[in-house]
């Protein structure tokens, strides 16, 4: 809302100020974007602060009409000359008015609204009263809003019994409070307190003695106490920085800022995560998972550690780490785009290595190296010389490409790409994997989708934002290959752990076990999990993926079955099944063990009969026949070569 009611200001000031609210999917109140202010009385507020501020931000407040013509006059010139940017020469009472009527949208339009609405402020309210509501309500970083919060939290004490040197250091944090948050910056913080006390001196406020006394002073910054209720505290943290970065630090009272987070998913993904460390037991382990709706790109829960109380680092949407073999389907998807098919073999594969370095030779973690696999049995067993032989044959660029598509970007340009030695969020990783049951559609990830004034008008919404990546038939191959990692590849604890329904994903370890992952997937939800230390480190002996992160990601999917529950993937119309035999992966024959396998126009079905089951006496002979015609053709082949 651009505009509002200046009547309003005086019957908040009496009844209490209201608070922007954040509502769940389904439609219902969750939490404030405040939930820690605490409103006092300008009398309970020391007058230090109070002057701190004023020579600060606003050095005229007391004589001007709600705009100081002065000021403004020297902010349009500094606008003009720094190429149009619209900032600075707001009077407190303006910053009132934006924060309690206006959005945050810097341009000369909303600027001459602010001034009008502050010059009726003035008309309403008496100085102090202004004042009051302002320092009740300004934003100080950290999510802290108010001074009497802010006093509490970094001295631990009310904002009426501040020193001169703690007061100036409150105060200089308004013009920034994110760049000069105390907690992460308290050099800034201190550098700007300074300022704010030779304001104060060159105002009348205070002396020059007081203000050297003050300068020699390092105030004692105390840890940030966390809220006391920490359930969802990562996805609050989360929407609320998503709701500053449209609107910036002001937060208009009695706004409605709709979610796409359900709290009967998040919780569920708490308890998954919690119970999955628990089983772990290792101490200062750290775990994150995300939940996201294929269909439209909807967060349905975040959990971004261990513990909030203990570290607020939200590790699901800013840790970057490497994915392992969970980057591997981009690779494998770059392939089939190219005219692979699920059953395309590689060969020599004991022999992959490096372009420019020959002794590099991707090795699996267990079992002899085959010299040969399908692209199906390479990435059910998460082979890493067929991935980075692959890689080699489709070239790095179309998989860096595919992958900056999925919102992988930044990606090194590597041989040990295909193994997931770049940089990754889980959020990021587990959007990327919409792709796949979203029929090769991303569906970018939001939080937010609506947000409302308090008069019921919308002022900003996010609708669902979709972007081909893959062709429908090759997402439709990925996710059968995908789902065949958990029916018979190193996924299949997944079963063993009492998920049921049509479901894919992927493991994904690191060298030295430092990091462990799964991604998987159903037609209604993707969910993604990272576990490690903070400072990589071995987890722990045998810390594959399968064995550390796909129980917390089993747990979450039988949690929210009901809730999510796993459809079918239908196949698309350019899609034909074949059945072949599940060992061989060619035509089957009596006595074959089978499978269903999909092509996409243009792939080559397999012709050969299986070499490793016995068949029918006819089967018998028509493979020797095949046989004898192939060795022929070869031959005849070989003469024309020399």
């Amino acid at each position: 809302m651009d505009g509002g009611d200046p009547d309003r200001a005086a019957g908040r000031r009496r009844r209490g100020v209201g608070d922007t609210v954040f509502y769940s999917a389904d439609g219902k109140p969750w939490f404030r974007l405040d939930e820690q202010r605490h409103d006092v009385s300008l009398d309970q507020i020391s007058a230090d602060l109070q002057h701190a501020v004023v020579a600060i931000e606003d050095r005229r407040f007391y004589y001007h009409p709600g705009i100081d013509p002065i000021g403004l006059g020297r902010a349009v010139i500094r606008d003009v000359r720094a190429g149009g940017r619209f900032e600075g020469g707001s009077t407190l009472t303006q910053q009132l008015a934006r924060t309690l009527f206006l959005s945050n949208v810097r341009t000369y339009g909303r600027k001459v609204k602010e001034a009008a609405i502050a010059m009726m402020i003035e008309a309403q309210l008496t100085k102090k009263q202004i004042l009051e509501m302002y320092l009740n309500r300004v934003y100080l970083s950290a999510g802290v809003y108010g001074v009497q919060t802010m006093s509490e939290h970094l001295f631990r004490k009310p904002a009426a019994t501040l020193t001169l040197p703690e007061a100036a250091l409150i105060a200089g944090l308004i013009r920034a409070p994110s760049a000069l948050s105390p907690w992460s910056n308290y050099d800034g913080a201190l550098d700007r307190s300074h300022l704010v006390l030779e304001k104060m001196r060159e105002g009348g406020f205070i002396t020059a003695e007081q203000e050297a006394a003050a300068v020699r002073v390092r105030p004692r910054v105390q840890p940030y106490r966390q809220p006391g209720d920490a359930r969802a505290a990562w996805a609050k943290d989360f929407l609320r920085q998503q709701f500053r970065n449209e609107f910036g630090g002001d937060h208009p009272p009695d706004w409605q800022v709709h979610t796409t987070f359900r709290p009967a998913i998040q919780d569920a993904a708490e308890r998954a995560v919690a119970a999955g460390l628990d089983r772990l037991r290792r101490p200062g382990l750290e775990a994150a998972l995300v939940a996201i709706d294929p269909a439209s790109g909807d967060i349905l829960a975040m959990v971004g550690g261990a513990d909030y109380q203990r570290s607020t680092f939200n590790r699901a949407a800013r840790s970057r780490r490497q994915p392992g073999s969970a980057f591997k389907p981009f690779v494998y998807a770059a392939a089939l785009e190219r005219g692979y098919s699920p059953v395309s073999v590689l060969t020599n594969l004991r022999h992959v290595s490096a372009p420019d370095n020959p002794e590099w030779n991707p090795r699996s973690s267990e079992g002899e190296q085959p010299d040969q696999l399908t692209l199906r049995a390479a990435l059910l067993e998460s082979n890493n010389a067929a991935a980075a032989e692959l890689q080699q044959e489709v070239g790095s660029r179309n998989v860096l490409r595919l992958a900056a598509n999925a919102g992988l970007e930044n990606l090194p340009d590597v041989p040990s790409l295909a193994l997931g030695t770049g940089l990754v969020s889980p959020l990021d990783l587990t959007s990327a994997f919409t792709v796949f049951p979203g029929g090769g559609e991303l569906a970018r990830p939001r939080g937010l989708t609506a947000v409302y004034d308090a008069a019921g008008s919308e002022v900003w919404e996010r609708p669902v934002d979709r972007e081909r990546v893959l062709r429908e038939e090759v997402a439709f191959q990925m996710t059968s290959m995908l789902r065949d990692v958990i029916e018979r590849g190193t996924g299949t604890a997944a079963r063993a752990l009492g998920v049921r329904g049509p479901v894919a994903g992927k493991t994904g370890t690191t060298d030295d076990y430092r990091d462990a992952w799964f991604v998987g997937f159903s037609r209604s939800v993707v969910a993604g999990v990272w576990v490690g230390f903070d400072q990589p480190a071995p987890i722990g002996r045998d810390a594959y993926g399968a064995r550390v992160a796909l129980p917390i990601w089993a747990d979450f999917v039988r949690r929210t079955a009901r809730e999510l529950p796993a459809a079918d993937f239908p196949p698309p119309s350019g899609i034909s099944g074949e059945e072949l035999c599940s060992i061989s992966y060619l035509r089957p024959v009596e006595g074959c063990p089978t499978y269903t396998e999909y092509f996409k126009n243009g792939d080559k079905v397999p012709s050969a009969l299986c070499p490793i089951h016995r068949g029918t006496l006819k089967q018998r002979a028509e493979r020797a026949l095949d046989g004898f015609f192939r060795g022929l053709g070869r031959r005849i082949a070989g003469v024309f070569r020399r």
